[in-house]
């Protein structure tokens, strides 16, 4: 493949479908940020061989995509399948992604000792230590496990929850409910009679002091937090 056009390809109970795609189209389709699949086709052909020219069968588009219309087979091919990405967009993505994981890290951990997170570029320092790869596509979540477990054998890390109850005057009720629901997990929220909200929440150890930061702000210091 060239920079010009790139595979997209899913392959389903041992048969493989392959779509020729523009490949900064075919990315931007693939996550939700283009809604016209055209622009990133090279061709509508499907094929089970794109390399060798090979066209997929009429019966096996009609046996895993219930129809035979190559603009629908496509649109499943490349929501569904993988997208070989040129050396730049993986390049790219990795570092994107990398940073994503280095932040969540730094929100969702604390250093044992000192009980505040570990800075950005000491984490950054560990991960190219550890050298666990990183997979552009899948969610931050769901491969900080693993970089975790890796770091932890040469960076202390622990995750520690505040259980916080929140009181907010009146005049400051509503616009602190946003900041609220966006921070943690809020357990309970109570309307008092003089309009008041009281809100009990659990958060990250390492993000209250951002959270009572933002609380402030909204509501002038007016907010009374107790930790429980």
């Amino acid at each position: 493949m060239t920079d010009k056009f790139t595979v997209a390809r899913l392959v389903l109970d041992g048969d493989k479908f392959e779509l020729l795609v523009k490949p900064d189209p075919a990315l931007e389709y693939k996550m939700g940020k283009r809604s016209d699949i055209s622009g990133a086709l090279v061709s509508d052909e499907i094929y089970s061989d794109a390399n060798k020219g090979s066209r997929a069968s009429s019966e096996k588009m009609m046996k895993h995509f219930k129809t035979t219309d190559s603009a629908d087979v496509a649109k499943q091919i490349l929501a569904r399948g993988e997208l070989n990405l040129t050396t730049d967009q993986r390049r790219k993505m990795v570092e994107e992604k990398k940073r994503q994981i280095v932040q969540f890290i730094n929100r969702s951990f604390v250093d044992p000792k000192t009980h505040l997170p570990h800075p950005v570029v000491r984490i950054e320092a560990a991960m190219e230590e550890v050298r666990v790869p990183i997979d552009p596509f899948k969610k931050v979540e769901d491969q900080a496990k693993t970089l975790v477990d890796a770091l932890r054998k040469i960076l202390p890390l622990r995750s520690e929850t505040a259980k916080l109850t929140v009181t907010v005057p009146p005049q400051f009720a509503a616009q602190s409910y946003s900041v609220l629901k966006s921070t943690g997990d809020l357990r309970s929220e109570e309307w008092l009679a003089d309009g008041s909200l009281k809100a009990v929440l659990d958060m990250n150890a390492s993000i209250r002091g951002q959270f009572l930061d933002r609380l402030g702000a909204v509501t002038k210091g007016s907010a009374q937090v107790r930790e429980d």
